[in-house]
């Protein structure tokens, strides 16, 4: 049975009253609640119409011409809207409420109808990978066709790894009593765990706040609580991820992928000598950022060694103070205003129509996102909003997806999603934006140095540990081919890790072996991490690019986020003359933090 927080009124009328009242979204553009009549109105449409479609033409496909298969797509695209739509809904109704056993239920059974009616709906893209090439260049002569160009692209691209339809649609059916089900077990673990912090019973996301802290003694004994119980938790998140690591190893050798990160790869439509030149890039790096950075951080801080809850402490006397709600809003809208009206425009939508969920509360979600839902919706962002400057990154990062994603919507509900590597642009550029705002306007120098530290600090959280956790990943699924891994070996490996990547100004404890098992990214998506990586030093080089000829720079960003998944990574870059294919473009966009730490190392 979940466990409530037990967070005092007293507690939440202080936060309420510091940081102003804090939004909740409305999920009624979706629809009007889990009971809602319309849910099962459309479940029994889409049902339907899946049946009518497949009785129209499966088997028939590759015969269809030109204008006969654009009509197909037309329809499979307004069915593909409606089940994004119910499964949105689901999936953020959830997130709001994981500890709800009712609101699990419906998105359990949400998922399973939805699942057998994208079965019904499977045969259409393995029947149009089986047309021939010259075919299907024929058809594509035909305009209305001509517009889903970039998706059948997309669709074909998995061509090589495509199984028969019988094991296709078996994989398809299993996915909700699989992957789904071992997600959930994840979700609603975390969601009840609770961390023993001043007497007080507090959840992950309030737990990993006072690592923040400027209380040494407070961080240490958060983030020893943290190890303790997710600790205590081991075996059930061990089983979770060695299962899963199975599972994908079994998938991925049908399907005759070359290496654990390659099924990734390909889904963002990405090179593996790409993505190798980042990692290798990146780890290259080590030294000269995160280790070079975490020495002057222990003299700051006046420590020989720092502890893993020192990693993400404030600077000795940089000024803190809780940043309300409406402030946060007006510093991020102002940054995106001074840059693009527009984007402020569009940004501004999130609040006034409720399209954001900041409160923190037991049962929620504790990480942060932002969902498309579908073109014929709108996105909604959660997050948890505690008050902190990191907090109003977030919210900054948060609001770049959604902006990216409203302006996308216009290709389709087959091409409005990017890749991850490209959807992780729009947000990192949003930080910068408003770190730059913040860094431009700020004269006391005490305050710069902290901002400036700060910013340091998420960059290498988005750049250095992201490609550390990819490692972590690539390390774990390599050995689960040899046999399941013990919890003991999954913190020894993390830790392995942390010491390569962090460097040797940390005294690492060994509880913070367990800390793995707070990556959701490792059982929803795995190796999306590098995606970030992938995304900061892409926007740095982009930004670069904008200070050198800001006229005319805005309009080619919009462009750009405008086009969705119609284009691949190299044609978005190209009218910025920027290539993610040439290796000096990765040196260039870790260049950017290289100066930052200059530029700390200089004010001593």
């Amino acid at each position: 049975m979940p466990r409530s927080s037990t967070r005092s009124a007293a507690d939440t009328a202080t936060v309420t009253a510091a940081l102003g009242v804090l939004p909740n979204w409305n999920l009624a553009d979706l629809y009007d609640g889990i009971d809602s009549p319309a849910v099962a109105t459309d479940l029994k449409r889409v049902d339907a119409e899946a049946e009518g479609f497949a009785k129209n033409y499966e088997g028939t496909v590759a015969g269809l011409s030109g204008p006969a298969l654009a009509a197909a797509i037309v329809a499979y695209e307004r069915m593909q809207d409606t089940l994004g739509r119910l499964m949105s809904f689901g999936g953020l109704a959830f997130a709001g409420a994981m500890d709800d056993s009712k609101v699990a239920q419906f998105y359990q059974t949400l998922q399973e109808r939805v699942n057998a009616a994208s079965v019904r709906l499977l045969f259409f893209t393995l029947e149009l990978n089986r047309i021939d090439d010259a075919d299907l260049d024929a058809k594509l002569r035909t305009p209305a066709l001509a517009h889903y160009a970039a998706w059948l692209r997309d669709v074909r691209a998995f061509r090589p790894h495509q199984l028969s339809d019988e094991i296709e649609k078996l994989l398809h059916e299993k996915y909700v009593a699989g992957r789904a089900a071992w997600g959930r077990l994840f979700d609603e673990t975390v969601t009840d765990l609770r961390f023993p912090v001043g007497g007080k019973d507090l959840t992950i996301a309030e737990a990993m706040h006072l690592m923040f802290d400027p209380d040494r003694a407070r961080r240490q004994e958060g983030s020893e609580s943290v190890a303790t119980v997710l600790g205590g938790a081991a075996r059930t998140f061990a089983l979770i991820t060695n299962t899963l690591a199975k599972d994908k190893e079994i998938e991925d050798r049908w399907r005759n992928f070359a290496r654990p990160i390659s099924a990734r790869n390909l889904s963002n439509f990405v090179e593996d000598e790409v993505v190798d030149a980042l990692v290798h890039a990146v780890k290259e790096s080590y030294p000269s950022l995160s280790h070079r950075y975490y020495r002057m951080k222990a003299r700051w801080l006046g420590l020989d060694k720092l502890e893993y809850w020192d990693r993400n402490a404030p600077l000795p006397g940089a000024p803190q103070r809780n940043i309300p709600w409406t402030e946060a809003r007006q510093i991020v809208l102002d940054s995106y205003r001074a840059f693009s009206p527009k984007l402020a425009v569009i940004g501004e939508r999130f609040f006034t129509e409720r399209w954001i969920d900041a409160a923190p509360r037991p049962g929620k979600d504790s990480g942060a996102f932002s969902h498309p839902t579908v073109p014929s919706a709108h996105p909604y962002i959660l997050m948890n909003y505690m008050g902190n400057a990191r907090d109003v990154m977030t919210l900054a990062h948060e609001l770049g997806h959604g902006v990216h994603q409203v302006l996308a919507a216009r290709q389709g509900a087959l091409m409005a999603d990017t890749p991850l590597t490209l959807a992780e642009t729009a947000s990192v550029f949003g930080e910068m934006l408003t770190f730059r705002k913040l860094l431009a306007s700020e004269r006391d120098p005490a305050t710069r140095k902290a901002l400036l530290a700060r910013k340091v600090e998420d960059m290498l959280n988005t750049a250095i540990r992201q490609i550390a956790f990819c490692e972590f990943e690539r390390r774990v699924h390599d050995e689960r081919r040899a046999g399941e891994l013990l919890p003991e070996r999954l913190n020894a490996i993390w830790l392995e890790i942390q010491v390569e990547s962090l460097g040797p100004a940390f005294d690492w404890q060994p509880g913070y072996g367990t800390y793995w098992s707070s990556i959701p990214h490792f059982i929803h998506t795995p190796f999306y991490v590098y995606a970030y990586a992938f995304g900061d030093c892409l926007v740095n080089s982009l930004y670069a690019a904008y200070q050198a000829a800001p006229e005319g720079f805005a309009e080619k960003y919009l462009d750009m986020l405008s086009a969705g998944g119609t284009l691949r990574h190299h044609e978005l870059l190209k009218p910025f003359g920027l290539d993610a294919r040439e290796p000096a473009f990765w040196d260039k966009g870790l260049g950017v933090l290289r100066g930052f730490i200059d530029e700390l190392e200089a004010l001593g």
